[in-house]
């Protein structure tokens, strides 16, 4: 069986996206949708499709296919998902559905209803070493969970017109570690959000923070901590320790090469960057995971589920920053 998907973006993720469907059996990329040419014409090439559009709506309409991966800009995704809904398409899509929690609720229920296979993008899931924090914790090695500790720091703030339609820090960036906690521990039940400007004085005249802390209490009790930074001078830092009765795990930024260079000016190792050199392998094995669900039938996960629960904790969180003060998850929208 081989599955026909329709590429729409050809940016960074795009491109990422398009380097490893172009080595997976069973895929075909019908073509690329991107409103740039060039940029088209460029994933086309690394997804080994001869056929490009500058018309991603359009795109869906194509005929004969089974799938859509939608790596286009944030405000598009729900409109995108609809279409590719419309049409019968399983569909994997970037995070986030929409920074809107009405619209975000609106593509749950249309999924829901129509029971078509749906894959967020929150690839850290997929990396083998959060993966096996999962399967050792199910496996109770820790015995009792009591503490939840998860870091995420990009090297540098991105450019402020990014900044202006993100959603702010929480939204974009720390979406990743609220997914996180929800995947290995379980569900918040109330959370308290500090944050700060401290790289740059631009970002705190788009509304939005730079520096930020978030507690977490979860329903079972456990207690979490959530830090993230828009700099870190070192190169992308992503760090998870889980802490309980047995002993903990900590998913560790390890180097980028497994070297250490031993001089007279001490101990050298190299650092990842960026996300897409750090989660490379994640970002392919996440494909992977749905294009097989797709042939065996099975629910692909993170489901459009997983992607309401993360926005909600984000916007509890960024509410609770904006406010000072603790807010309960009972008081956002979309309860699981």
């Amino acid at each position: 069986m081989t599955i026909k998907v329709a590429l729409l973006g050809a940016g960074r993720m795009g491109c990422v996206h398009a380097a490893h469907l172009a080595a997976m059996p069973g895929v075909e990329v019908a073509l690329v949708a991107d409103p740039d040419p060039e940029a088209a014409r460029r994933a086309g090439q690394l997804a080994r499709s001869q056929r490009v559009s500058a018309d991603p709506l359009a795109a869906l309409d194509e005929p004969g296919l089974d799938a859509a991966l939608i790596a286009t800009p944030t405000p598009t995704h729900a409109a995108y998902v609809r279409r590719a809904a419309g049409r019968g398409l399983a569909v994997f899509c970037e995070k986030p559905v929409a920074l809107d929690l009405g619209e975000t609720l609106q593509v749950h229920e249309l999924l829901r209803r129509s029971a078509l296979p749906f894959q967020i993008g929150f690839q850290r899931r997929f990396d083998p070493g959060y993966r096996e924090a999962k399967r050792r914790l199910e496996a109770g090695q820790l015995g009792q969970l009591e503490q939840f500790r998860s870091v995420g720091r990009d090297p540098e703030p991105p450019p402020l017109a990014y900044l202006r339609g993100s959603g702010g820090i929480f939204l974009d960036q720390a979406v990743h570690e609220f997914d996180l906690a929800r995947y290995l521990v379980g569900e918040v039940e109330q959370l308290q959000a500090f944050g700060a400007v401290r790289v740059d004085p631009r970002i705190a005249e788009l509304g939005d923070v730079d520096t930020a802390i978030t507690v977490l209490r979860f329903r079972d009790g456990t207690l979490g901590v959530i830090e993230n930074s828009r700099r870190a001078v070192y190169g992308y830092d992503v760090r998870t320790e889980l802490f309980g009765s047995l002993g903990k795990l900590v998913v560790e930024a390890l180097p980028k090469t497994p070297l250490l260079a031993f001089g007279e000016g001490g101990v050298v190792q190299d650092h990842y960057w960026f996300f897409v050199d750090r989660f490379k392998e994640a970002a392919r094995l996440e494909l992977e995971a749905f294009f097989l669900a797709l042939q065996q039938g099975r629910p692909p996960s993170p489901d459009v589920e997983d992607a309401l629960q993360a926005l909600r904790l984000a916007l509890a969180a960024r509410r609770s920053q904006q406010e000072v003060r603790p807010v309960s998850l009972s008081e956002i929208p979309g309860a699981p």
